[in-house]
Parts: structure tokens; C-alpha cells; sequence
């Protein structure tokens, strides 16, 4: 059973022990009160450390490392108690592990030691190789936590930077500038003829060129009646005398009485009753 672990001012002494010893069993006696019960474990010693494990999910609950243990000892005037102290590496606190068992008390205690016999006969068969291994793997992890620590901090200065240029560049441009957007295009895909812009010879957009303009000749032809064509495109509203309406009113009316044309002389003449 495992009663659990409290903190200790020294790293060894028989005294220190019984006063944890003290202390644990006290706040079981609370716990059992309440109808709590102490929870069993299971122990692996081994050259490397104990572990405190569930018997049923063997899951680790405490790994204290063999080099940080600092004193084992059972209980003289309790057989059923045996403790160790172990630096924790967290906080680098003393703590002592106090257990209760029936039976075994003296077995995990000598195992314990052996464990601290074997260790130390393997140190020096090593010549201390192994443990300075371990210090340079430690102290390379730690190197390589720095670097990941400083290569995030570059990343964000980066991209502090990038921000900063962009900020930047959005300023310097100007204000007023626009980007000239093309012209829109009907269903042919072809620029709508605009009476502003001036015919040009650049080809449209689907590769065609646009048709030629015709040209108009400065000779000016004349009807069958010795009058100008009318063009819509050269004449204005001032090459019509202002009693355009009534001369034409009078033109239809004697078209209706037979008028006749000879030249540009217009004349009511009788008609022929033949006609």
C-alpha cells in the first residue's frame, strides 16, 4: 500500500524519515475515517530508478530516478514500513515515499540497494562514459530548445518586417491614381462605336480588324433634278431656308394638281385630258 509522499527539509536521516512516517500515517488514519481507502501499487527497481506503478493498468504514477534517490530505510519499531527519499526534478524538493507491506519490507529494501551496488559497479566499469553521455545528450537538448526558441522569435520579427513593407508601400503609392480600365464589350465581343474617340487601327479583341471607313470623295454629285443629295452626316440645320415646311407644302399641293418638272423651273401647267 502506498500512503503517499510528503516533503522533507534534509535529504537523509532516521529522523527526518520517522517524522514523514508520522505525518502519512496520520492523514490515512483521516482518509479511512471518510471511507477512503489506500491505495495499493505495484514497485520496479531496477538499476535505473523505481517505478511506482497501478497493479491493473500498469500505468507509472512516480519514475524517481536511482541517482536522485538519497536515502532507504524501514521502519525499526514498524515492520510493516519502509521509505526512501528522492529529489524530485521538477521542483528539486526533498520528498519521501512512505509504503506499507506485510511481508516483503526487508526484500525491497536490500533490492534497493543492490540496485545502488549495480549501478555504482557499472559506473565504474564505464569509467563514468555513461554518465558523460547523458550530460552531453542533456546538454544538447537544451541547446536545441534554445535554438527553436530563437527561430520562432526570428519568424516573428519577419514577418513584423513583411507587415511593416506592406504598410509602407500602401502609403507611397498615390492617391489619386487609377488603373485604366478596359472598354466594355457587346455580345460580339466587339467596342461599342463611341461619336468621342477617334477611329483607330488597332485590332479588337477577337482579332479582327474593323472595317475600313469609307472615304468621301470632296466632289459633289448631283441628282437627276441638279440638287444635291441629301447627307445626313454634312448637312446642318442652316442649309435649309426657313420656309423649308411651306415650300414643301406647296410642292405636294401642286404634285396633286399635275405639276410638272422641266429643269429647275416649276410651272402649272393644264393637263392633258389624255392623261
Amino acid at each position: 500500500q502506498f500512503l503517499g509522499s510528503t516533503e522533507v527539509e534534509q535529504p537523509k536521516g532516521t529522523e527526518v524519515v520517522r517524522d514523514a512516517v508520522r505525518k502519512l500515517k496520520f492523514a490515512r488514519h483521516i482518509k479511512k475515517s471518510e471511507g477512503q481507502k489506500t491505495p495499493k501499487v505495484e514497485l520496479q527497481i531496477s538499476i535505473y530508478g523505481v517505478k511506482i506503478l497501478d497493479p491493473k493498468t500498469k500505468e507509472v504514477q512516480h519514475n524517481c530516478q536511482l541517482h536522485r534517490i538519497s536515502f532507504c530505510a524501514d521502519d525499526k519499531t514498524d515492520k510493516r514500513i519502509f521509505t526512501f527519499i528522492c529529489k524530485d526534478s521538477e521542483s528539486n524538493k526533498h520528498l519521501c515515499y512512505v509504503f506499507d507491506s506485510e511481508k516483503c519490507v526487508k526484500e525491497i529494501t536490500l533490492t534497493i540497494g543492490q540496485a545502488f551496488d549495480l549501478a555504482y559497479r557499472k559506473f565504474l566499469e564505464s569509467g563514468g562514459k555513461d554518465v558523460e553521455t547523458r550530460k552531453q545528450i542533456a546538454g544538447l537538448q537544451k541547446r536545441i530548445q534554445e535554438l527553436e526558441t530563437e527561430n520562432a522569435e526570428l519568424k516573428n520579427k519577419v514577418q513584423d518586417l513583411e507587415n511593416q513593407l506592406r504598410i509602407t508601400q500602401v502609403h507611397a503609392s498615390p492617391a489619386g491614381s487609377v488603373t485604366p480600365k478596359s472598354p466594355s464589350t457587346d455580345i460580339f465581343d466587339m467596342v461599342p462605336f463611341s461619336p468621342i474617340t477617334p477611329q483607330s487601327s488597332t485590332p479588337t479583341r477577337n482579332g479582327t480588324q474593323p472595317p475600313p471607313v469609307p472615304s468621301r470623295s470632296t466632289e459633289i454629285k448631283r441628282d437627276l433634278f441638279g440638287a444635291e443629295p441629301f447627307d445626313p452626316f454634312s448637312c446642318g440645320a442652316g442649309d435649309f431656308p426657313p420656309d423649308i415646311q411651306s415650300k414643301l407644302d406647296e410642292m405636294q399641293e401642286g404634285f396633286k394638281m399635275g405639276l410638272t418638272l422641266e429643269g429647275t423651273v416649276f410651272c402649272l401647267d393644264p393637263l392633258d385630258s389624255r392623261c
